[in-house]
Order: C-alpha cells, then sequence, then structure tokens
C-alpha cells in the first residue's frame, strides 16, 4: 500500500472547512475531524459558532456567515484561506427542510430551501475550488438525502434540492476531478438530530423507522464517519459517488 492503514483517517496538518457545522449532522463531523487532529473552520449562521469552535480548542475558528450571501461567501473563504493558509477538505452541509404537501408548499419556502441546500452549497464549493485546484488537491463533500434518489411526502421543496445537489456533485467531479479534487455526495435516511427528526416524530416515525431493513434510523456519528472515510486517502479513487446511508431504504 502506498499509505499506512492507520494514516487512512489522520487529518493531521489537514485544513476542513464545514459549514452547517454549530448543530446535528456538521456538529457530528466537526467533532469527528476534531478528534483526528485536523484544523477546522466550522462556518454556521448560528452566531454560538464561534464559541463552539473556542470550546474545540486546537485552534478550530468559527465563522458567521449565511451561505445564501455570495459576496459573504467569497470574503469568509477567503478569511478562512488567509487564517489557515489553505482549505483542503470542504464538507457542504448547511440546509433546511420546511415541509408542506405540494399543492400548497408556500413559493417563498421553496425559494429559501433551493437558495440554501442547493445554491448555498454550489457557492460554497465554487469559492474553495481555485485554490484546491491550484494545489492540485481537495475534497469535497456534500451532504444530500435518500430524498435525492426517492420521493418523500412533504418533502418537495427538499427533495428537489437533494436530487440537484447529486447532479450537481457529478458535474463537479468530471470537471475537477482530473485536477486532484474529489467530489462525493452522502445521502443519509433520516438521522437523529433536531432537524433530521421533524415530521418523523411519533407512530409516522414508528411506521419510517420499521420500513428501513435495519429498522432505525441512523446516529449522527455514523454519517460523520463517512464523511471522514470521503475526505480520507482511502477513498481517492471515489469521486462522483452518490453514499446512501440509509439501512437499504432505497435497496427495497
Amino acid at each position: 500500500m502506498d499509505v499506512a492503514p492507520s494514516d487512512l483517517l489522520d487529518f493531521s496538518g489537514k485544513v476542513v472547512l464545514v459549514t452547517g457545522g454549530a448543530a446535528g449532522i456538521g456538529r457530528a463531523v466537526v467533532e469527528a475531524f476534531a478528534e483526528r487532529h485536523a484544523k477546522i473552520a466550522l462556518v454556521d449562521r448560528d452566531e454560538r459558532v464561534t464559541s463552539i469552535a473556542t470550546a474545540l480548542g486546537g485552534g478550530q475558528r468559527g465563522y458567521v456567515l449565511d451561505v445564501r450571501d455570495e459576496d459573504a461567501v467569497t470574503k469568509t473563504v477567503e478569511r478562512i484561506g488567509a487564517e489557515f493558509g489553505k482549505i483542503d477538505i470542504l464538507v457542504n452541509n448547511a440546509g433546511i427542510g420546511p415541509l408542506a404537501p405540494a399543492e400548497v408548499y408556500p413559493r417563498a419556502e421553496w425559494d429559501r430551501t433551493i437558495a440554501i441546500n442547493l445554491t448555498g452549497m454550489f457557492l460554497v464549493a465554487r469559492a474553495v475550488a481555485p485554490g484546491m485546484l491550484a494545489r492540485g488537491f481537495g475534497r469535497i463533500v456534500n451532504m444530500a438525502s435518500q430524498a435525492s434518489v426517492i420521493g418523500i411526502e412533504g418533502h418537495v421543496a427538499y427533495c428537489a434540492s437533494k436530487a440537484g445537489i447529486v447532479g450537481m456533485t457529478r458535474c463537479m467531479a468530471l470537471e475537477w476531478g482530473p485536477r486532484g479534487v474529489t467530489v462525493n455526495a452522502v445521502s443519509p435516511t433520516v438521522v437523529e438530530t433536531e432537524l433530521g427528526l421533524t415530521g418523523w416524530t411519533g407512530e409516522k416515525g414508528a411506521r419510517a423507522r420499521a420500513a428501513i431493513p435495519t429498522r432505525r434510523f441512523a446516529k449522527p456519528w455514523e454519517i460523520a464517519v463517512t464523511v471522514l472515510y470521503l475526505a480520507g486517502d482511502g477513498a481517492a479513487m471515489v469521486n462522483g459517488a452518490n453514499l446512501l446511508v440509509d439501512g437499504g431504504y432505497t435497496a427495497v
């Protein structure tokens, strides 16, 4: 092997930017990278992101950002690059999931969901790409969902945004892979976070769990470990993939 197995998940010397890093899956991803010696830039619209970064120690830093703001995205990425010296890994995780039946889904919520979940991911990826491409190395992991490949009642904007993420991921992978930057997506089932469980409590949640072959929802740390794999040296030949972490739900 060119890389020792013990080094595959060692991120010493790597700089990781995680959007939506203050809570849920993003927080689990941040903690997983921190345990493996990465330097992390936590980005979130929640102002608590700065204190969360400070509490992690190790020189981690938090940045308040709304990923819908193109100018702010550009400036924040430039600032992170200047303060850390580079950005090796992007975990594009910021997202929302307001629910309503398609026939009455509010236009404002549609626009907000697409703007954050899809356009925001594009803006951040586009901003980090030039530095990665110039160095000939980068890992981008876009957080999609099982909703990228199936329809889910009440999730019309969410499903559309997540399907768009997969299409975007594949295009970026084709364009940037030859220049050393891999781009992949992770598509979890329902994850046991505050956002993930929205609409999946009580009897509805019980039915949803029963429909998954593993009979449960995913844990945040399970998604974090998947992200670590795609960001590590062991996944250097994985490019343009949409890795489903859904307990086999979409295999049924």
